[in-house]
């Protein structure tokens, strides 16, 4: 039988992402979704969890996709009820209040999956696989994109919890911690906040592994035209570029892994194992790092944001 899921929040990322992927899943129905701001057509409407799970009490999976904000709340009140809990990335707004979910789930025997969507990018495994055999000599991440294009008019992600270029960015920080060996630290930020926004705007990040490899990252909200999402390793045995967010892989030029837009496919794909074993997957990694920035890092005031 199908899993009867709900979505909670039907934005922009809920219509061109999760529909999508739900509807093409036979693995799942759609049976309800709940904004307080947004219709979904054809499925019953709610504007709360709590409205949606009482009028709808076979549920028994809810996808989130609210901003990170108000996902706590959500989701807590879910696992409550004894339903499995999909979470968009950023699992949350604090580090404490996922590894509050994680506790929840584990005391029901219930699924939590915090997702990272780009690590599902069909050259992300084979640059890991590619690069475990090598020595990292260094990694330079550029990320850079248009917020207007990506975020048009939403306010919530220059307030905190909101994450600014660190809701693209924490992408870039899911696929550096899945494919280098180790563990990342952090050892030096710089964040660019516009003087009417509490989140940047702009970053500059240096990290390293206990293996001593030098990580620099560069993101920017800005970015006009062509988008950047680009991954360059130096290695002892060639130079592995990721492109296009994790869609290609190129070894010295050459491109070995030419992908298609299945993220999002893959994730549902592996919700339902983690329902039907009734198990979490919850990797903190990238969140550590983007908090850090945030508790570490040196803000620097540049002009306003205007929409």
């Amino acid at each position: 039988m199908p899993i009867r899921i709900a979505l909670v929040g039907v934005g922009k990322i809920a219509r061109d992402q999760h529909l999508p992927a739900l509807a093409a899943n036979p693995s799942y129905e759609l049976v309800a979704a709940a904004s307080p701001h947004h219709q979904l057509e054809g499925v019953p409407y709610f504007t709360s969890i709590e409205a949606l799970l009482s009028a709808t009490p076979d549920v028994e999976a809810v996808s989130i996709c609210t901003p990170p904000q108000v996902r706590y709340e959500i989701a807590r009140y879910a696992l409550e009820q004894g339903r499995h809990v999909m979470l968009e990335k950023p699992p949350g707004a604090t580090l404490n209040e996922v590894s509050a979910l994680v506790d929840l789930a584990r005391e029901r025997k219930i699924a939590l999956f915090a997702t990272w969507h780009a690590r599902e990018a069909d050259a992300v495994e084979p640059a890991r696989q590619w690069l475990a055999s090598r020595r990292i000599r260094s990694v330079t991440v550029i990320w850079k994109e248009d917020v207007r294009v990506w975020h048009p008019g939403q306010r919530w992600i220059w307030t905190a919890g909101g994450l600014g270029v660190f809701d693209p960015g924490i992408n870039a920080l899911s696929i550096v911690t899945r494919v280098l060996p180790g563990t990342l630290v952090l050892e030096d930020a710089e964040l660019e906040v516009p003087a009417n926004c509490e989140t940047p705007i702009a970053a500059t990040l240096r990290m390293k592994n206990e293996y001593g490899t030098p990580v620099r990252m560069e993101l920017d909200f800005r970015q006009t035209g062509p988008q950047t999402w680009d991954i360059d390793v130096e290695t002892d045995g060639g130079r592995l570029q990721l492109s296009r967010g994790g869609r290609f892989l190129r070894v010295d030029d050459e491109l070995v892994v030419d992908g298609h837009d299945n993220e999002y496919a893959n994730l549902y794909a592996h919700f339902a194992t983690l329902v039907r074993d009734r198990r979490s997957d919850v990797d903190l990694a990238p969140f550590r790092l983007v908090a850090d920035a945030f508790m570490c890092g040196r803000r620097v005031s540049v002009a306003p944001f205007v929409e």
